[in-house]
């Protein structure tokens, strides 16, 4: 089992700047990537970031040069720094945590945070 604690939405400016966070517990050796998707009213969830083990990044055509992924391995944490906020990057944001092992895999998801880009 996984567990994953997010932190650091809330209500920002357009223009404005946020950095959430994931902290992993439980079996970390067991995952694989995490990441970061976003579901906004009546859309489909997207991926917006995501960090392998290894250290290599993916990120959403829409968010690319103002979204930055990171981790912390000594605290088993996720971070997504989000700058140049726009009002359509208004969503619930969650983190995600795939796992795997010999013959499974499973996805973990924290229970979400609200980011709000308005003036």
């Amino acid at each position: 089992q996984v567990q994953l604690v997010e932190s650091g939405g809330g209500l920002v400016q357009p223009g404005g700047s946020l950095r959430l966070s994931c902290a992993a517990s439980g079996s970390i050796w067991s995952i694989k990537h995490m990441g970061w998707y976003r579901q906004a009213p009546g859309k489909q969830r997207e991926l917006v970031a995501s960090i392998s083990s290894a250290g290599s990044t993916i990120h959403a055509d829409s968010v690319k040069g103002r979204f930055t992924i990171s981790r912390d391995n000594a605290s088993n944490t996720v971070y997504l720094q989000m700058n140049n906020l726009k009002p359509e990057d208004t969503a619930v944001y969650l983190c995600n945590a795939h796992s795997a092992g010999r013959q499974w895999e499973i996805d973990y998801w924290g229970q979400g945070t609200q980011v709000t880009v308005s003036s």
